[in-house]
C-alpha cells in the first residue's frame, strides 16, 4: 500500500505539515514534512493483512493507521501528539470523525519520561556526531595484527614491529593457548614452512587469532598478546563511522563544521525544543508547538552556542521538567479506556 493508494481510495482521516513549518522554525532551505492518518479499507483491518504505517521513500511523508495512531497518543509520544497539535495553518486535511480524538484526553504525565527521554537520545546522538568529527578513522581498516603485541622485557611492542624487527613472517608463525591466561599466546616459528603453522591470522579480515599444533622440542620465540575486545570495538567504531560517512546529510554536516562547535546543532536545537516542550505541557497541562523562541532555538541550530553551555541548558531545563512533575494536575497516564472506546466508535462510523 502506498500514500497515493491511501489518497485515491480516500482514506485519508488526518494531514498536516509537520516538523520545522509546523514549529515555526522553518527556514528558507527547510524541507516539507507530511503527515497523516488513515484507515484501512474493511476487507483488510478484518483480514491478516493490517498495515501500521505508510511512508515514502525519503520517509519525510509519514501515515498512520488510526488504531497504531491511537496507541502512540496513548503512550504520550511526542511525533504523534504533535501531529494531534497541529496548528490550524498546517491542517491539509481534517476528516469530522479526527475531532473526536483531542489533544487533552492524552495529555499526561508520562510526557516526562517520552518528551525528556527522547531528548536524551537527542543529546546522545550530538555527542556521538562530536566524537565522529573530532576522531574520524582513517578509511583503510586496521587488522587483528594492529592489537597484538609481544612481550619484551618488562614491556610490550606491536608485534607488527616486532615481526620487522626481527625479519620474522606472521604466516609463519604458530601459535598455542597459554593456560589461564585470556588472550595470551605462546609463539614458535617455522622458517621453512614445512610445520603446516596456521600463522597469526590466516587473512585480513580475520576477527580472532589461529592456533597450531605444535611438534615437541620446537623453540618458543616469545608471548603474544592479542586484545580481542579492543579490535571488536573498533570494528564497531568503524563500521558505524563509515555507515555515517556515507548516509550523512552533506549540507548539514557542512553547517556543523563551519560553526566549528563539534556537535550536531540541528539534533541540539531539537533537545532543547522538546525539553522546552515537556516542562510546558507539564506547567500548563496544555501542548502549543508554534514555539515562542524562534530566535534562541535558531541561534542553537546555527551552532553560535557552546556545547557545555547547551548540556547545562538541557540539565536545568531536565530539573524544571522533575519539579513541575510533582505539582502538575496531569493524570498520571491518559484513560486508555475512554481512548479504545473512542477508536471503535470511530471505526464503527467507518465500516458501518
Amino acid at each position: 500500500m502506498t500514500i497515493q493508494t491511501l489518497k485515491s481510495q480516500n482514506l485519508i482521516l488526518f494531514e498536516v505539515i509537520s516538523g520545522s513549518r509546523s514549529f515555526g522554525l522553518n527556514t528558507p532551505t527547510s524541507d516539507t514534512d507530511i503527515k497523516g492518518v488513515y484507515y484501512l479499507p474493511k476487507e483488510k483491518f478484518f483480514g491478516l493483512d493490517y498495515i501500521p504505517q505508510v511512508a515514502n521513500e525519503t520517509n519525510d511523508e509519514v501515515y498512520y493507521e488510526i488504531g497504531r495512531f491511537v496507541e502512540l497518543l496513548i503512550k504520550n509520544n511526542p511525533n504523534i501528539l504533535e501531529i494531534l497539535a497541529s496548528p490550524e495553518d498546517c491542517i491539509l486535511y481534517k476528516h469530522p470523525l479526527m475531532e473526536k480524538l483531542r489533544i487533552e484526553d492524552f495529555l499526561s504525565k508520562l510526557c516526562k519520561d517520552s518528551f525528556a527521554g527522547y531528548a536524551v537520545t537527542q543529546i546522545k546522538k550530538a555527542r556521538g556526531l562530536n566524537k565522529k568529527i573530532v576522531n574520524p578513522l582513517p578509511k583503510e581498516k586496521k587488522s587483528l595484527l594492529d592489537f597484538c603485541y609481544v612481550l619484551k622485557d618488562y614491556k610490550t611492542v606491536s608485534v607488527l614491529e616486532f615481526l620487522v624487527e626481527n625479519n620474522l613472517e606472521q604466516e609463519k608463525i604458530g601459535l598455542v593457548d597459554m593456560p589461564n591466561s585470556k588472550g595470551m599466546f605462546a609463539m614458535f616459528y617455522d622458517a621453512e614452512k614445512t610445520l603446516g603453522y596456521k600463522g597469526i591470522i590466516q587473512k585480513e579480515t580475520s576477527n580472532e587469532v589461529s592456533l597450531s599444533s605444535i611438534p615437541k622440542n620446537e623453540r618458543l620465540i616469545g608471548y603474544l598478546s592479542c586484545n580481542q575486545d579492543g579490535y571488536s570495538k573498533y570494528c564497531k567504531e568503524y563500521t558505524e563511522y563509515w555507515s555515517w560517512i556515507e548516509k550523512r546529510n552533506e549540507e548539514r554536516y557542512n553547517t556543523n563544521q563551519q560553526h566549528g562547535k563539534n556537535y550536531d546543532s540541528k539534533n541540539m536545537m531539537h533537545t532543547i525544543r522538546l525539553l522546552q516542550t515537556a516542562e510546558q505541557i507539564l506547567s500548563t497541562g496544555k501542548l502549543n508547538i508554534r514555539v515562542s523562541n524562534r530566535e534562541e532555538l535558531l541561534d542553537i541550530k546555527a551552532g553560535n552556542k557552546e556545547y557545555d553551555d547547551l548540556l547545562e541548558m538541557a540539565d536545568s531545563l531536565i530539573d524544571s521538567i522533575e519539579n513541575h512533575y510533582l505539582t502538575s494536575s496531569l493524570p498520571e497516564k491518559p484513560n486508555e479506556e475512554k481512548a479504545i472506546q473512542t477508536l471503535i466508535k470511530i471505526r464503527e462510523e467507518l465500516y458501518q
